[in-house]
């Protein structure tokens, strides 16, 4: 799949490629199960959702601007919208979980040339989605806080600024909004970057969160230009080969939504509403369903050699793998282990 040797640009790159070629049937199979699911399961739990609150939610829609909603209609509408918003953060997770965990398995193997199944994919994502999800969300955590902590006393320093009576305090306040993003954006970007090989160490050497996280920082010290430099531009290859493949799903949504919202009156009811467009919303969910699998996919891959590449260079790791792709499968050496 790869040179055993240090990785260039066109190695990594194509490496990713070939693997998404060779493996297509364990790669886009397990994301269009795991997105797919997930979008079933919203999609039944709106449903349900909608079922509960029909009533109320056609109450509210139907006030005037000058009348206020009861309180018996809102409740239950904020506890709903709340419970949808918790199962999709909780479904997201577990499915980003596997798919992190789900692509290093793969490229495991075809790093060597080997086949792997289906099943051997799912039951190893499986054993490691639980760290790989720690991971993650350690990850988020440690390079989003400063943002947080920007948006925060951004938003404070706004409001005091309303309460002025001049409007040289909202331009004073989106000065040090703007201010704050450049000062606090590279430090997210420079964090993010640094614990990016954290999820495909949990997968290749079997350690926990933050193990992992601190591997990963010994990994990309001494190369972080290249590593941002070369996951930057697979993100951008990926969102761009995402937005081409969701443009067909748009235009062709389009149209049984005119034709839907034609039809309606002058005063339709919510759930005439969500009928006309109800087509329009499918095909988006559809393209966006297939972009979500190619988005996932290639930059986890690339970001898998990367982590393959820095071990090649810096532990050499070339005749390990070497030796492990010339002995059968059953008793190949490992080659995952931080210290081979």
């Amino acid at each position: 799949m790869i040179p055993l040797a240090p990785l260039r640009l066109a190695d990594l790159l194509g490496g990713a490629f070939t693997t998404m070629g060779r493996y297509w049937k364990q790669l886009i199979g397990m994301a269009a199960a795991l997105y797919g699911g997930a979008a079933l399961l919203m999609v039944a739990a709106v449903a349900v959702a909608y079922s509960a609150v029909a009533d109320h939610l056609e109450r509210v829609a139907s006030l005037s601007y000058e009348e206020e909603a009861a309180s018996s209609d809102v409740v239950p509408l904020v506890v709903s919208g709340a419970a949808l918003l918790l199962l999709g953060i909780v479904t997201m997770a577990i499915v980003s979980g596997l798919m992190y965990a789900a692509v290093p398995a793969v490229l495991q193997e075809a790093v060597l040339g080997r086949p792997v199944s289906f099943g051997t994919v799912w039951r190893r994502a499986w054993s490691r989605v639980t760290p790989v999800i720690g991971t993650l969300v350690l990850t988020a955590l440690i390079a989003v806080v400063p943002i947080v902590l920007l948006m925060v006393t951004f938003f404070a320093v706004i409001i005091s600024a309303i309460t002025l009576d001049g409007g040289g305090g909202t331009a004073v306040a989106m000065g040090l909004g703007v201010l704050g993003v450049l000062l606090t954006a590279p430090l997210a970007a420079w964090l993010w970057i640094k614990f990016c090989l954290a999820p495909t160490v949990v997968v290749f050497e079997g350690q926990g969160p933050i193990a992992a996280l601190r591997r990963s920082s010994q990994l990309v010290r001494g190369d972080w230009w290249r590593i941002f430099g070369i996951t930057l531009l697979a993100g951008a290859m990926a969102a761009a080969g995402g937005y081409i493949i969701q443009m067909p799903f748009s235009i062709l949504g389009m149209f049984p939504g005119m034709i839907g919202t034609s039809s309606m009156g002058d005063d339709p009811s919510t759930a005439a509403v969500v009928v006309a467009v109800s087509g329009y919303l499918v095909a988006i969910l559809l393209g966006q369903l297939v972009s979500q699998v190619i988005s996932t996919t290639f930059p986890q891959l690339v970001i898998g050699l990367l982590y393959v590449d820095r071990r090649i260079r810096t532990e050499n790791l070339g005749p390990v793998l070497a030796e492990a792709a010339a002995v059968p499968p059953a008793d190949a050496p490992p080659y995952g282990g931080a210290h081979q």
